[in-house]
């Protein structure tokens, strides 16, 4: 009797032992099912959204396009592929400057830097096409507009002051310049008059020669402060603001005048060059 309770127990213990395991395989597999299935769900959703994002036709996906940023949002759609580059970099968003174009009717497209800023419509971006150098002497801007290198660096993409002229570029208005060389033979690179200008990424450069002290990569002109908040004279005051550019020859890097004065400078060397963020404001 004793060998049979004892055999009875046994088997019990074992067929609970074996629907323990049983459970917790099933448990197991269950989960890993799950996760599978929800990561393929995930996957497929994934495609689903890219797939009915791209059958958008031509004139929703510029459309849209066309509420993002031109740098860097924009210029890093045109890399997605081929159809995107083709609506990314389309003339209904950007007005372009070819010194090589031979169809001069061709819409959106010119020959010159001075061509462009006179047809540009205030809040336009304007994309100047890398190699070469374009001759911009006493070129004034009154609109706000935004002037974009088209090569990756901004050495690839050359704006020449000649000899003889006050500035390359003279700013009348609130603007913006970025991934551009700016060099002047003698006098300024920039001269700017009133509005907020704001250089990003760029090479301001005066050339080397005896008379280096008559030349300045910056001057600032700006007659007086406007009566603005702290908050907005940022961004609609008179002033400059400059980040991640170098600044190489000229007396100094910026001219000032009245009550304009250099604030929160900021230099990072790295081992070829040297990198400024700074400010150029009115002292109330």
């Amino acid at each position: 009797m004793a060998d049979e309770e004892s055999l009875k127990k046994s088997s019990k213990m074992g067929e609970n032992n074996y629907s323990r395991s049983y459970d917790n395989n099933c448990k197991t597999k269950w989960r890993r099912l799950s996760s599978c299935q929800q990561q393929q769900q995930e996957e497929g959703d994934e495609v689903t959204h890219y797939s009915l994002f791209n059958s958008l036709d031509d004139g929703c996906l510029m459309h849209i396009f066309s509420f993002l940023s031109p740098i860097p949002d924009r210029y890093n759609t045109a890399l997605v592929c081929h159809r995107w580059y083709f609506l990314a970099c389309h003339p209904r968003l950007w007005l372009r400057v070819d010194r090589t174009i031979k169809d001069p009717s061709e819409s959106g497209v010119f020959p010159s830097v001075e061509a462009a800023i006179s047809a540009a419509k205030p809040g336009e971006t304007i994309l100047i096409g890398a190699g070469g150098v374009h001759i911009t002497s006493n070129i004034q801007i009154r609109k706000p507009l935004c002037l974009v290198g088209g090569g990756e660096l901004p050495e690839e993409t050359t704006l020449l002051c000649s000899r003889g002229s006050d500035s390359a570029l003279e700013f009348f208005s609130a603007c913006k310049i970025t991934n551009l060389t700016v060099k002047a033979e003698l006098g300024c690179c920039l001269l700017h008059r009133s509005g907020r200008l704001f250089i990003d990424t760029c090479l301001l450069q005066c050339e080397t020669n005896p008379l280096d002290y008559l030349s300045c990569p910056i001057v600032c002109m700006s007659t007086g402060p406007k009566k603005l908040s702290s908050s907005l004279s940022k961004v609609l005051g008179d002033g400059i603001t400059v980040t991640r550019s170098r600044i190489e020859g000229g007396a100094k890097a910026v001219l000032t005048s009245g009550t304009l004065v250099l604030q929160n400078v900021r230099v990072i060397y790295g081992r070829s060059s040297v990198f400024f963020w700074f400010e150029v404001e009115h002292q109330l």
